[in-house]
Formats: structure tokens, sequence, C-alpha cells
């Protein structure tokens, strides 16, 4: 990558759906990031973040600071702390020392973020370069993490520095299907992929609609867990999904949700499907007995159906034991991060309009089906 070839400083940028041009971000006075559609979406498209970003003719400027001067929908696109560690690097090897702006940011993700959601300039880093040795690419990571030199440095960012997430991984194309694939961090034991593998199986048993999870091998750990993309249709290409941080321009950093909040926001996104109801409060559920407290804004996300108009709860992802440094759930249970049990979960379902024996037999299902899962925290 040649520093010649990019002009950082961006001032503006082009978003694009489907090669349609969506419309114009810009950076403001203040250092935010206004948006504006652009007049032929408004007559064909649709809200691509509905509370926000509704489909009207004016120009949108964040209210709050959260996501560096950008509306949720946009930061969603763009890397978290692996890939932003991968690209600060290549910057710096790179010679670019110049301001680079959150637009840059987006620049560099160009089309290769998750969803549908691209950017024009597109910063290309380098030509496609495919690595197939998972051991070796896990092995450069740690090299990464450990501040270490890379000979693959360009290769990783490529190959998934635009997702999101704090542990190194890659997308890839296996069997002629779209793949997540995650690397052991630097304070994770060679379990974790069999941890996370064990912990979607079990999901799956309780019902939470997931999409095909596998535990790739390794001949240095247990193996690598990965999940086929459920942001990539091959019949109809990439789908746009928003998390709840950005519906709700919510900093998924720190505690500010209580699932009583993903409940109703399900209820009015969806239109009041009956399905993605029950199972964001499975989700509840098996985060509570399952010890999964890292359920943060950011780990719950809708994906846009185009051709009905639709919102629908997008795929569980990210579910495997984790604490969070104060000891609670990141999104709280009727009031309760430290301890919510059977009570809290209840008075969750019935507020949302559900029936108090079928919260019951949700909760008595999730239980007893992640019993087994008690080892990787007891």
């Amino acid at each position: 990558m040649s520093k010649n070839k990019y002009v950082m400083g961006l001032k503006s940028i082009h978003v694009l759906y489907h090669n349609q041009k969506v419309g114009t971000l810009a950076l403001t006075a203040d250092g935010k990031v206004a948006f504006s559609y652009y007049q032929e979406w408004l007559n064909n498209g649709f809200s691509i973040s509905p509370f926000s970003l509704p489909l009207e003719k004016k120009v949108f400027v964040p209210h709050k600071n959260i996501f560096d001067g950008l509306f949720g929908v946009f930061a969603d696109s763009l890397p978290d702390a692996w890939g932003n560690l991968l690209l600060n690097r290549i910057l710096k090897e790179h010679g670019i020392v110049e301001q680079v702006t959150v637009l840059d940011r987006l620049a560099f993700v160009g089309k290769s973020g998750m969803g549908a959601l691209e950017y024009e300039p597109d910063y290309e880093l380098m030509d496609e370069k495919r690595i197939d040795d998972l051991d070796y690419l896990s092995e450069q990571c740690q090299k990464i993490l450990n501040t270490e030199y890379s000979p693959e440095l360009d290769t990783l960012y490529k190959m998934g520095g635009s997702s999101g997430g704090a542990r190194p991984k890659i997308l890839t194309c296996v069997d002629d299907r779209n793949w997540l694939i995650k690397f052991p961090a630097q304070l994770d034991s060679k379990e974790i992929g069999l941890q996370e593998y064990e912990y979607a199986q079990c999901a799956k048993k309780c019902g939470i609609h997931m999409t095909e999870t596998r535990l790739f091998p390794s001949k240095e750990c247990s193996g690598y867990f990965g999940s086929e993309r459920f942001d990539i249709d091959c019949s109809y290409g990439k789908k746009h999904v928003v998390t709840v941080a950005a519906l709700l321009e919510a900093d998924y950093r720190s505690p500010c949700l209580d699932y009583h909040e993903l409940m109703k926001l399900t209820r009015i996104i969806t239109r009041e499907n009956k399905e993605d109801i029950e199972n964001m409060f499975r989700r509840a559920c098996f985060n509570v007995f399952a010890h999964n407290r890292d359920d943060h804004a950011k780990n719950f996300s809708f994906v846009y159906n185009e051709e009905d108009d639709l919102w629908r709860l997008s795929p569980a992802y990210d579910l495997t034991f984790s604490n969070t440094y104060w000891g609670e759930h990141t999104t709280s249970v009727d009031g309760n991060g430290k301890d919510p049990g059977r009570e809290q979960l209840i008075n969750v379902g019935l507020k949302a309009g559900m029936k108090k024996n079928h919260c019951l037999h949700i909760i008595e299902q999730v239980q007893q089906c992640t019993a087994d899962l008690e080892k990787w925290f007891r």
C-alpha cells in the first residue's frame, strides 16, 4: 500500500446499498457527521435506521457523540478493537501519519464491511490473498496482539479487520459458504473455541435461532469456532443488518439497557412478530442461566427484509461464558444485573405480553438445557 494512493482527511463520503447510492456523510464544523438521503433513494428506498434516519428530505445530525460523531448505523460498519488494532498498525507501517478522520476509516472499510452498506471512495488496502492454514493465521494474530511484527498484517486486515468484536477473526469462504472464524485473544484459554461451540450447540437446543456453527480443526488447540454469516445470502447478496446499539444510539461499552427495552424494541420493529419476541425472551433466559454477562447492546441485531419491508430479529451470536469487570450483566433483567433469576425473567416476559405459563415453560427448558454448561463457569 502506498500512502500516495490516499488523501487522508476526507470531509465527505458516499453511502451505497447494492450499488445504489443511499446518501452522503459529511463532517460538520464541530466534528459530528451529518447524513442526507439522495432524492432517488427517497423515492425508491427504505429507512436504513428507522428511529434516527426516517426517510425524509433533510440533513440529519447526531444529537449524541457516542460513535465518534457518526450515527450508529454507520458506526456498525467500522471495526472494533481487533480491526482497529490492525488498521492503526497498517497506517503506521505505511507511513500514513496525517490526521485520519472517521470518514477515512469508513473508506478503508469500503465494500468489505459486515452488512449491506458500502462506502465510496473505497480505500482498497491490497489485492485479495487467501490463507487457509488456520493455525498459521492464529499464530500471526498472537504476534500482532503481542506487538510483534507479522508478515501477514495486511492479509489479516483484509480477511477480517472490518468485522466487529474484540477477538481476532477472519471472514472466509468454506465449502461455498461464508464463515466467520474466531481465534483466541491474549487472555483466552486454548479451549475457547470448543467452549463457544458447545454454547452454540446448547443455544440451538434451547430453541434459539442461530446459523450453522462448526469447530474447525487445529493441531494447536481444541479447535476454532466458526459461524456461518447471516448478513450474506447466496442468492440475494448482502443483507442490511443493524445492531440494537445503532438503532437506539446506545453506548454498548457500558450498561445502558434492560431486557424490558429489548423486548419492547423487538415488538415495535418486527410489528409484534411472536416468533421474534419469544426468541428474544429465550436469549434473555440463556444469558442468565449460561452466565453470559457480556450481553451488551451490540450483541443483538435486526435484519431488514426488503421484499416484505420488514425487520426481523437476527440469528443469535457471541453466546459464550463471559464476565464483566463490574461482575454484572451489561443488560439488566427487570432492573437486576447482579443475580437475576426466574422472578425477573417472568416479569420481562409478562410485560412483553407473553403468558406466564409459557414464560415458565421456556425458563424451565432453558435452565435444564444449560445445566451441562456449568463446567465452564463453576
